[in-house]
């Protein structure tokens, strides 16, 4: 069963690696990822998020958000081009409760694989651009509060600290591995999919 890792946990730090193939298994990890992002009002989640080293997003911009017509499975997503600029809130569900300013490309041109291996071209602007450029850091090991133009404001460091207060405590409290039993975990799920 998948769950929404909590900043610093290391797997947001890994670079995701492509996937190779689609199967039963990838498809159930699709919606196990769905629902963990209904369940927590997300409009996006990278498979990082959820402890899992493969290059994988699911999305859904929309207000009917659980109608499965809006919901969009990127797989090996590539941003091929940026334009323009716009400096807007960010938050994430990995960072729970904090909220940044992020500058980003107004506009992006981006590509995936689908399911059923089709690949689909992008061409996005608004939320839709900036949430391709969020979930495709995430991908890289890149989370929001690195871009944020707010970083070393007192608010921000101090809801920073606190997650990794609680992320020691989890671990001390033995609900989190160390990062060697991390490690080898994310080199194991790397080899069954990549």
């Amino acid at each position: 069963m998948l769950k929404i890792v909590k900043y610093p946990h290391p797997a947001l730090r890994h670079e995701s690696r492509p996937i190779r193939r689609v199967d039963k298994e990838l498809r159930r990890i699709v919606g196990e990822m769905f629902e963990l992002m209904y369940e927590n009002g997300g409009i996006g989640l990278a498979a990082n998020q959820v402890g899992l080293p493969y290059r994988l997003v699911v999305m859904n911009l929309e207000p009917d958000a659980r109608d499965p017509k809006n919901e969009l499975v990127l797989i090996n997503p590539v941003i091929a081009r940026k334009s323009g600029h716009e400096e807007k809130e960010e938050g994430c569900l990995s960072l729970p409760g904090i909220y940044a300013p992020v500058a980003r490309s107004a506009n992006v041109t981006a590509s995936a694989y689908d399911l059923s291996g089709l690949e689909t071209k992008y061409r996005a602007s608004g939320l839709l651009a900036r949430a391709f450029q969020h979930e495709c850091d995430h991908l890289d090991g890149v989370l929001f509060i690195d871009r944020t133009t707010a970083r070393g404001e007192p608010e921000l460091e101090t809801k920073i600290l606190e997650l990794e207060r609680a992320f020691t405590d989890a671990r001390g409290g033995g609900e989190i591995p160390d990062d060697e039993a991390i490690a080898e975990e994310i080199a194991r799920l790397e080899a069954l999919r990549t």
